[in-house]
């Protein structure tokens, strides 16, 4: 199962807030006023307002992928005071008692991940039976190495990415997400989607986006893979 980051696993910013994280990228990389950042998107979502930083041509590059820096290491401060999602740890545990892959492709950082998961005890999941030389990690975050447009979803790369770290076929894989970009990625990646909806808005976001499997809560997918689990 290739796992979405920030919803299905934890809450990355229940603490440290996305607004306040994206109000200091823009105070620190917007510019003066009646710059072009004057166009950035109003948002509380830093990685909008990184999307806007990459696709401001007026922009340094540099200036683009320092700010790409700077939300690294914000999302990595999150990640160590995140809420878990309810129910995720002991699906994550039980998938791979019972056998199955785990993987995460998410547009958040590598780093802020395995800090997370870290923290719960998880990261061996995530990486157990992976030797020097084997394929590349299953925790799937952004990349910036400024060589590249910024490719986040709907684009399918980093879904791509950890399909391919689990050598599984896509047929054969599903990926657990909360937005209409994860399913869409799921989609163009070929891999079957699950939509995690803790809200009316967002079964109906994910619904919108052709989710045919949406649950309330991670408990569902839990029984589903092992009805005996002890919930």
């Amino acid at each position: 199962m290739i796992f979405d980051f920030d919803g299905p696993l934890c809450h990355l910013f229940a603490r440290r807030t996305a607004a306040s994280v994206a109000r200091r990228l823009r105070e620190t990389y917007a510019g003066p006023p009646g710059g072009s950042a004057g166009m950035w998107p109003e948002t509380t979502d830093p990685l909008r307002l990184l999307t806007a930083a990459f696709d401001d041509s007026s922009l340094p590059r540099e200036n683009a992928r320092q700010m790409e820096r700077s939300l690294t290491l914000e999302e990595v401060a999150a990640a160590e005071v995140a809420f878990p999602t309810g129910y995720a740890d002991a699906l994550v545990r039980t998938l791979c008692a019972t056998g199955r892959t785990v993987a995460v492709a998410t547009d958040n950082s590598a780093d802020a991940v395995e800090r997370y998961l870290a923290g719960r005890s998880l990261l061996d999941a995530f990486s157990s039976g992976r030797r020097p030389g084997d394929a590349p990690s299953r925790v799937c975050g952004r990349v910036c190495d400024g060589t590249a447009p910024l490719r986040l979803k709907p684009d399918p790369d980093c879904v791509l990415r950890a399909l391919e770290s689990t050598g599984a076929d896509a047929a054969e894989s599903l990926m657990l997400g909360d937005s209409a970009r994860d399913a869409a990625a799921a989609r163009a990646a070929g891999v079957g989607f699950v939509g995690y909806a803790r809200n009316e808005r967002k079964e109906r976001e994910l619904r919108e986006a052709g989710a045919e499997w949406v649950v309330p809560t991670l408990r569902d997918v839990l029984l589903t893979v092992d009805p005996l689990a002890h919930v």
